[in-house]
């Protein structure tokens, strides 16, 4: 089964890219016009976060965010057999050079990412920065067995390794033993689960739960913090530029790196919000609710008494 996933897509990743457009946007009438997956999430994340646009505005921006969500399938699908040359041009990295400076001196970065359109390209960062880095990303295994595998084979075909969650901290120690710097990438804008609930920020209008992990692992090893700054310039054709947040992290206050990338990352998603993935039920953990049926307790978030998880 897994042979015949593997060769399909294969097959289908040797259409030009111009005939996988073609098939988005027929993807696109199926999903957005007949089916209409995850509308009502949709809707609600933009009027929520854009209260100031009108309908009109709004809906403009529901259209081509599923347009951009059908490009991002066949993009995928496409990254299997692309060259490294037609990869460079449709994925323009900037701002590597701090990445290698910090490299060149032994320090390891820790990469703040959202999810914005194409994410899924950004693993083609080994073929940009210094050869001397370990370049890799958090990872999410799927549900699905089969098609988990054959992603991991698709996003690690540039030499960036998938880390799972729970391996990041062996992870990192090992390549620090080895002395082998690291640049690695942490998608922060997920939902964390209840128990991983330490700090809110205010983020597209919403009291949000972030995910602090990446923060502690760079205080921790002393790893400079950046953040990827992701703009669509054509169809198919991406920029993404490192910006610093700083090189000494153990300087900033508790969480306030953290509330600088959603500051940032807010940013870039106003200036072309069909980037971001609005199918995600991004706020459905409350301040109220979490109050509600947790407290923290040195330092650990635990159910309160008489209150089911």
């Amino acid at each position: 089964m897994y042979k015949l996933l593997y060769y399909t897509w294969y097959v289908l990743s040797l259409l030009p890219l111009r005939v996988h457009y073609v098939l988005a946007d027929a993807i696109y009438l199926i999903l957005y016009k007949v089916v209409g997956y995850r509308t009502k999430i949709v809707r609600s994340n933009l009027k929520s976060s854009f209260p100031e646009k009108t309908g009109e505005e709004l809906r403009q921006i529901e259209r081509r965010f599923y347009h951009q969500l059908c490009d991002y399938f066949v993009e995928t699908v496409k990254m299997m057999t692309m060259s490294q040359e037609q990869m460079r041009r449709r994925l323009v990295f900037k701002g590597t050079e701090t990445v290698n400076q910090c490299v060149a001196d032994g320090q390891s970065c820790a990469v703040y990412l959202g999810h914005l359109f194409n994410w899924e390209w950004i693993t083609s960062l080994p073929l940009w920065v210094s050869p001397q880095a370990q370049c890799g990303q958090l990872y999410h295994a799927l549900e699905n067995p089969l098609f988990d595998r054959l992603l991991l084979s698709v996003r690690q075909r540039w030499g960036a390794e998938c880390i799972a969650l729970t391996d990041i901290l062996r992870k990192t120690v090992e390549y620090r033993r080895k002395q082998v710097p690291t640049v690695i990438g942490y998608i922060g804008d997920q939902v964390p689960h209840w128990n991983n609930i330490h700090h809110w920020c205010q983020f597209l209008n919403h009291d949000t739960p972030v995910m602090t992990g990446a923060e502690r692992i760079a205080v921790k090893n002393n790893q400079a913090l950046f953040f990827i700054d992701v703009q669509r310039v054509g169809r198919g054709h991406y920029e993404a530029e490192f910006k610093l947040i700083t090189r000494q992290p153990k300087e900033l206050k508790e969480y306030e790196s953290v509330d600088i990338y959603f500051q940032m990352l807010e940013q870039t998603i106003r200036r072309q919000p069909e980037l971001w993935l609005w199918s995600h039920n991004r706020w459905k953990r409350t301040r109220e609710e979490f109050d509600r049926r947790f407290q923290v307790v040195d330092g650990k978030v635990v159910p309160r008494e008489g209150v089911e998880e």
